[in-house]
């Protein structure tokens, strides 16, 4: 297997192999390019199709933007982040239709060793290096909406229809359509008709 079919399959994987440095720069480089272009320049869309070539219908990324790989995130239709959305899509980054998020959203499925001995440069019998690591998959499912702040580890799905709260941290599998909060991320409660926006009389005085 190929170092990058390892980290796609959640593989320990050398980070510096030469064809994974070569993708990165190009995400990296088309980041910046998208980064310095105003909201209006037709040119952004065409750039982040050429980031996110599995990305389906419309999107709008506020920017700024950044993607370790921008190839291993699919996006659904209809997706919006606001500022400073960070994707680091070592592994698989499923984003499902209609999703919206806040400002400073990050998914981050690098996984590093903890023991220092791991995480540091590997030196093989034969003087090779290797920066070693794997990755866990995230999942958001449809319709979800991720406030500002939020931060999801590798691993972790996002049930379709749910919210998380500004400043959590997602740890832990999110079920469909709750109200999620906190250091770790945690259920407050199910969301239900009671929540219908439309039966809040002041907001329409």
């Amino acid at each position: 297997m190929t170092e990058r079919e390892k980290m796609v399959a959640g593989m320990l994987y050398d980070a510096g192999d030469d064809e994974l440095a070569r993708l990165r720069r190009k995400a990296h480089r088309l980041c910046q390019e998208y980064n310095v272009l105003y909201e209006d320049d037709p040119a952004r869309e065409e750039l982040l199709r050429a980031l996110i070539p599995d990305a389906e219908g419309d999107l709008y990324l506020q920017g700024p933007i950044y993607f370790d790989y921008g190839v291993n995130t699919h996006v659904g239709e209809n997706f919006y982040a606001n500022f400073n959305l960070t994707v680091l899509d070592v592994a698989p980054v499923e984003i499902g239709r209609n999703v919206q998020f806040g400002p400073n959203v990050s998914l981050m499925t690098p996984v590093h060793p903890l023991r220092w001995q791991d995480r540091n440069e590997h030196v093989w019998p034969d003087g090779r290096t290797a920066l070693l690591e794997y990755a866990k998959p995230i999942t958001i499912g449809s319709n979800c909406w991720l406030a500002a702040n939020v931060t999801v580890a590798g691993g972790v799905r996002v049930g379709a229809g749910s919210v998380i709260g500004a400043g959590s941290v997602v740890t832990r599998d999110i079920p469909p359509d709750v109200f999620a909060a906190g250091v770790p991320c945690r259920v407050v409660r199910p969301i239900t008709e009671a929540d219908d926006i439309m039966l809040r009389r002041e907001l329409f005085k």
